[in-house]
């Protein structure tokens, strides 16, 4: 990891940068089925449920500024799904390959186990590179199935990779 990075709880003030990072994937990539991108307000929001519910939303800050963000939302709304969570882990431009989605989905994985998670589920779209699964595959993740062309942005068509960890098991590497 990039030894100058400081992984902890997001803020407010964290939540303009949040929302520039998440612009990028948005209005550039197939990585979120996003279409318009959230504003800081819409993030503050998000904060506050997930903070509510006890569970974590953190950034990666190198240099007093923010290169990254994770957090665990809910997989389903239904209450039998309370101890199961789907995760979400964002890089700047520029910022991958440094070691923080690493530092980030390990520091989000201990605090859903500390919240009382159970399972935790990852939807990964499929854009041809295999960066995100192979993170999660390094975890313990589990491939749980393919939905196939259930997305469709940018003209194109766009298959998920369900990944799933559980987090009472030891993971397998």
């Amino acid at each position: 990891m990039n030894a100058s990075a400081v992984i902890r709880d997001a803020t407010p003030a964290d939540l303009d940068a949040v929302a520039a990072i998440f612009a990028h994937y948005v209005t550039d990539t197939v990585a979120t089925f996003e279409e318009t991108p959230p504003t800081a307000e819409g993030w503050a929001r998000r904060l506050a449920e997930l903070t509510d519910r006890g569970l974590p939303f953190l950034v990666a800050e190198v240099a007093g500024t923010i290169a990254g963000y994770a957090y665990a939302g809910p997989w389903r709304p239904k209450p039998a799904y309370r101890h199961t969570v789907e995760d979400s882990i964002y890089l700047a431009p520029g910022r991958t390959g440094e070691g923080l989605g690493r530092a980030l989905l390990d520091a989000l994985l201990a605090r859903c186990a500390q919240a009382g998670v159970r399972q935790v589920v990852s939807v990964i779209a499929d854009t041809g590179h295999d960066a995100s699964a192979a993170l999660h595959r390094g975890f313990g993740f589990t491939p749980a199935g393919r939905l196939a062309g259930v997305g469709r942005k940018h003209g194109r068509w766009i298959d998920t990779l369900l990944m799933q960890r559980d987090l009472t098991a030891t993971p397998r590497t």
